[in-house]
């Protein structure tokens, strides 16, 4: 009687080890010092970008993005693009030039494909947008975080507003 009872509790442990490992975690970044001055920095679009989903790798929002950082998207932005399936990425909606948004938060997610920092945007307009709240990865410059600083929104991509009442 002793030994199914044994069998059970390790199938169980095994079982909760397994679930542990292959979960995908995420944890907010937003009060570590390297990130917390960028949530609520407002942008400007600089040029338009293609809102789109990669197909090899999944996450949790859409990605804005032109072929500039991502080889798979078309070359010119264009409305006619948006609903097709291309080699690579699924093409959701365009952000246009003069569009404002705000970054919502910096997320660190980790699972199978290991860890990975998500740059959450939020349209200001987010009503008018059916894909309001996207990630800025692919139009941030790592470059600072190099040297210990929190990286930027690319200046080809996007704009600071120096004031966000403006």
């Amino acid at each position: 009687m002793k030994w199914p009872l044994i069998a059970v509790g390790v199938a169980l442990l095994a079982g909760l080890y397994f679930a542990q490992r292959h979960s995908t975690k995420t944890a907010y970044l937003n009060g570590l010092p390297l990130y917390r001055d960028l949530p609520n920095r407002q942008f400007i679009f600089e040029r338009d970008c293609y809102i789109f989903k990669l197909k090899d790798h999944d996450t949790d929002w859409p990605l804005v993005a032109t072929q500039a950082t991502v080889p798979e998207l078309p070359a010119e932005v264009t409305e006619a693009a948006v609903g097709k399936d291309l080699p690579g990425v699924r093409i959701l909606a365009v952000a246009h030039v003069g569009e404002r948004f705000k970054i919502v938060s910096v997320r660190q997610v980790t699972g199978r494909q290991g860890a990975q920092i998500s740059f959450e945007i939020l349209f200001l307009d987010e009503e008018s947008h059916k894909y309001s709240r996207l990630d800025a990865d692919e139009i941030m410059d790592h470059a600072p975080e190099a040297q210990g600083q929190a990286p930027t929104i690319r200046p080809e991509f996007a704009v600071a507003v120096a004031h966000p009442s403006q």
